[in-house]
């Protein structure tokens, strides 16, 4: 099977395989696909994931087969270029980059410039007439590839340029002269030298292999684990190498480098969005080494800004590039996200790929494209992150709010944060796992900084562009990002920052606005987002084409509201242990549990009576006419417990018995693992007087609230925990036998269901017996989870990281259902009880109702709805919608 193929020039792209990013990755596959299409893309070829796979798997070595592919791909890269690997006189230089099978922005390495060495440097100055131009290159690729592939410090190497540029009284790279790069590249020789205890490497030969290895290495590197393990990327997957030949963004004025979206990724605006440097090379715009112009006028204008756009600066470069942009947006039907360099004033084509972009101009691109004929519904549909939405169902700054404005930065990635500051990566994930609110403030990121990217709530760098590293990963993330604040000075020895002339300190407050830049002390108030417009459109599109209901898991009337507005069609968990806490009534919950006695029990319940039943009506009111899963109580009767001495002062003083003896009580219900224990339907067969309550509660505020509004809701009374048919057989007579006695006080009938929740393996395999007693299954499936693997959810989080990157689980499985075990279970019951009873209603209402992949796994099985937070019923919607068309 062939694993190098060719690209540019007259090599044959006609073998399928090419153009499948799963063998060629999407950088390759593109490459060749661009090349193929007649754009100026340099020649190269690559080496597919099939080989990453099997280099990593068998030791990091390379077959001999491969060796010998690549010598004759290479050879096609020369003969095309008219130029030699290694020659003296006039050597070709290559770069060498990854490409996995979907876009993974700055995690894994590339390198640039490979081919130079003492000899060859003096090849290309001849060439090109620039001795500038030939130790500028050279220095850059001793100290990429000496980081990348070498593993020495990169910051020795920035350290010796700072220096260097001070000894001369320089600023930017751009005033150095020949001969300053050529000193400087003894100088990091010297570095390597000192730091391996061998010389720089000389062979060309040995540079490729080494860049090839490194590239198939970085794809295990720590960041690039933590990139797949955020966005669900398989470790299997591999990445492709590609190799092609350089052409230079840094020979001068009529040179230049860039990237570019053929619309703005942040709105979703159909407008050219990007930047460009004179005299630089790809590394320096995405690095936010340099912070480069704007691509457009239109765009230098509205930043007023003062240094040429690239429409401005190279007129008949950028309208080729135009050109460029509305050829490939047609050919792929979507936005794409473009690396181009100029070299000598000739535009030549590096990557393009569908571009990252934000929930906002996500939604905007795909209703636009729809609109403008390019796409589909369904295809628009499917084109949207369903996670994406999170960053539209959220609050926003007010825009009436005092603001105290430190600085403005580039509005990299919108959307609005407040945090504290934090100055590294790691104290940023720290600090977020004991639910802090943290801002990442970094003079500029690195690919090292993903893991507290990812933990922040946005994103302070004080260099960098619109399409550096921070901004690219902050809007794939969803995180408000402000780049290229110039104003911010960071101290790392002192952990300060100064803005201007405020100094703040790590652990102070901070607010970003990253649709418009702005950087504010302290904290700003916030509003409700509005979903209407684009959203509204894609929403009604998904509702068209999903099968599945979406309910939502909620106990207040705040959140019932919240989730209807959302697009919620009834509730499929109502947890009733979260109104025993409030304030107002734990007093008699815990007279109710420490009671000896049924009559005890009892006239605690009366005084609960009443409060239970005000809630359930203030929740039917906003869901009339609506489905309602009412679970009764749960949780082990400890957690209502008091814990203090003032707490157990109190509850004795209000019940009229000791101290001591509420002690005592308390310690008598003691269990030693209380989440197996005396819990769920035990408490039903064991305080009947419990659950008939709750069920007098719920039928007395349905009665009333179908008496006043005319519409009825339908309660579905949920059993929890049941693990035979008997306690479902038990309990549901009770909840028939409460129901038929309030209807006769009432003098009105409402319709009502009961069922149970499937969240014990034993359930899920006996789902036959049990659903000839139910009239409803609702996979329960945070507990099944738990008891299926025998994993707390609560104390898991020590050890889930490292089990997700050894691919022991694809992710964690309380985020995203565990198909194969767990999975196979609801499979199991969902079959075995609609055996038993045809018409029977299944949901699923842990939290795996708002995540994606499980909803397709709902569809699959068939479920009838699924169940999420009021935050995630859009979501859930899109999802739903995305599964019935897939």
């Amino acid at each position: 099977m062939k694993t190098v193929y060719t690209f540019g020039g007259s090599a044959d792209h006609s073998d399928p395989r090419q153009k499948d990013k799963t063998v060629t990755g999407g950088k390759g596959a593109n490459l060749a696909e661009m090349a193929q299409i007649g754009l100026p893309v340099p020649p190269g070829f690559t080496i597919t994931t099939e080989e990453c796979v099997d280099y990593l798997a068998g030791g990091s070595d390379f077959s001999d087969d491969l060796r010998a592919a690549v010598a004759d791909a290479l050879k096609h890269v020369e003969q095309t270029v008219g130029k030699t690997l290694g020659d003296n006189g006039d050597p070709l230089l290559v770069s060498v980059r990854s490409g996995a099978r979907v876009s993974m922005p700055g995690m894994m390495d590339t390198v640039l410039n490979l081919g130079l060495n003492d000899k060859t440097v003096a090849g290309l100055a001849a060439t090109s007439g620039d001795d500038r131009f030939a130790w500028d290159s050279y220095r850059r690729f001793i100290q990429m590839y000496s980081d990348v592939v070498l593993g020495v410090d990169h910051g020795l190497f920035e350290e010796a340029l700072e220096i260097a540029k001070e000894d001369k009284g320089f600023y930017n790279d751009t005033e150095m002269e020949a001969e300053d790069w050529q000193t400087l590249v003894a100088e990091y020789k010297g570095i390597v030298d000192q730091e391996l205890g061998h010389p720089f490497p000389q062979d060309v030969n040995q540079q490729l292999w080494g860049a090839i290895a490194a590239v198939f290495d970085s794809w295990d590197s720590d960041r690039a684990k933590v990139y797949r393990r955020l966005n669900d990327i398989p470790a299997e997957w591999g990445t492709a190498v590609n190799v092609q030949a350089m052409v230079f963004g840094n020979m001068g004025d009529t040179s230049a480098t860039g990237v570019a979206f053929t619309r703005d990724p942040a709105t979703g605006e159909k407008a050219y969005y990007g930047e460009y440097l004179i005299n630089a090379q790809g590394e320096d715009v995405v690095a936010g080494i340099r912070t480069p112009q704007y691509l457009t006028k239109a765009a230098r204008e509205a930043a007023g800004a003062k240094p040429l756009s690239m429409e401005e600066a190279m007129p008949a470069a950028y309208s080729e590039l135009a050109d460029v942009f509305d050829l490939l947006e047609k050919h792929y039907r979507d936005m794409q996200d473009i690396e181009f360099t100029v070299q000598d004033g000739k535009l030549w084509m590096l990557q393009t790929r569908s571009g990252k972009r934000t929930a906002k101009a996500a939604l905007k691109m795909a209703v636009d494209m729809v609109g403008e004929g390019l796409v589909e519904e369904k295809e628009a549909i499917l084109r949207v992150d369903p996670m994406a939405l999170d960053q539209l169902l959220h609050p926003t700054l007010d825009p009436d709010a005092k603001r105290d404005v430190l600085t403005t930065g580039l509005p990299a990635s919108p959307g609005a944060a407040s945090g504290v500051i934090v100055l590294d990566a790691d104290r940023a994930e720290q600090l977020a796992h004991g639910g802090e609110k943290v801002i990442l403030v970094r003079v500029e990121t690195s690919p090292e900084d993903i893991h507290g990217m990812h933990a922040a709530k946005g994103i302070l760098t004080a260099r960098g562009g619109m399409t550096s590293h921070a901004a690219v990963v902050a809007r794939g993330m969803g995180r408000p990002c402000v780049s290229g604040a110039s104003a911010v000075s960071i101290d790392m020895k002192a952990r300060t920052l100064r803005i201007g002339n405020r100094e703040l300190k790590e652990g102070d407050t901070l607010t970003l606005d990253g649709s418009n830049g702005q950087v504010m002390a302290g904290e700003v108030a916030t509003i409700e987002p509005e979903l209407a417009g684009d959203f509204g459109i894609l929403m009604e599109w998904a509702d068209k084409y999903r099968r599945m209901r979406v309910r939502t898991n909620a106990e207040t009337p705040n959140d019932c509201r919240m989730a209807r507005q959302f697009g919620a069609e009834g509730i499929g968990l109502c947890r009733t242990e979260h109104m025993f806490f409030e304030a107002g009534r734990i007093s008699a919950v815990r007279e109710m549990i420490l009671a000896d006695s049924e009559a005890g029990r009892r006239d605690a319940l009366a005084k609960l009576l009443p409060e239970q039943r005000s809630d359930f009506r203030e929740i039917f009111e906003v869901m009339v006419g609506l489905p309602c899963t009412i679970r009764l109580l749960d949780p082990p009767l400890h957690e209502f417990l008091p814990h203090g001495d003032s707490e157990f002062e109190e509850l004795a003083e209000n019940v009229g018995l000791s101290v001591d003896y509420l002690k005592r009580r308390a310690g008598e219900l003691h269990e030693f693992n209380p989440m197996l224990g005396h819990r769920g339907c035990r408490l039903g067969i064991t305080y009947p007087e419990i659950y008939e309550m709750q069920a007098r509660a719920i039928f007395e505020a349905a009665c009333e609230v179908a008496k006043t509004s005319g519409e009825a809701p339908v309660p579905e009374v949920m059993i929890p925990l049941v693990a035979t048919r008997r306690e479902l057989q038990i309990l549901r007579a009770l909840v028939e036998r409460v129901a038929a006695e309030v209807f006769a006080e009432q003098g009105t009938e409402i319709e009502y269901m009961v069922g149970t929740m499937i969240e014990l393996p034993r359930a899920a395999l006996m789902a036959g017996e049990i659903a000839e007693e139910a009239r409803f299954f609702s996979f329960g499936t945070n507990d099944l989870t738990q008891t299926t693997l025998g994993v707390s959810r609560d104390d898991s989080a020590r050890f889930l990281g490292p089990y997700v990157d050894k691919g022991i689980f694809a992710r964690d499985p309380f985020v995203s259902l565990d198909l194969e075990g767990v999975g196979q279970l609801v499979e199991l019951a969902a079959e075995r009880g609609r055996a038993t009873r045809g018409d029977i209603k299944l949901g699923i209402c842990g939290e795996h109702g708002g995540d994606p992949a499980s909803i397709g796994f709902c569809e699959k099985v068939g479920l009838d709805y699924v169940s999420a937070s009021p935050y995630r019923v859009p979501i859930a919607r899109l999802a739903a919608a995305q599964a019935s068309l897939r």
